[in-house]
């Protein structure tokens, strides 16, 4: 889950793991994360969680089934 509110559009997630995040560039206001997928496998659950722990406004959370 990803705070839009409070996303800058750092990009930070997209360099981590541009296989579940994309930044959109905005007409009015910051970049925004988009997630390309919901429910990533486990393969990608490290990426997932570098993005989680380096978002510089700490916006991203990852919600445990």
């Amino acid at each position: 889950m990803v705070d839009l509110a409070l996303c800058q559009g750092h990009s930070v997630c997209l360099g981590e793991a541009p296989e579940v995040f994309e930044v959109i560039e905005e007409d009015n206001g910051y970049p925004q994360v988009r997630i390309l997928l919901q429910n990533p496998p486990e393969a990608l659950r490290a990426k997932v969680m570098k993005a989680v722990k380096y978002c510089p406004n700490h916006v991203i959370t990852v919600l445990e089934d």
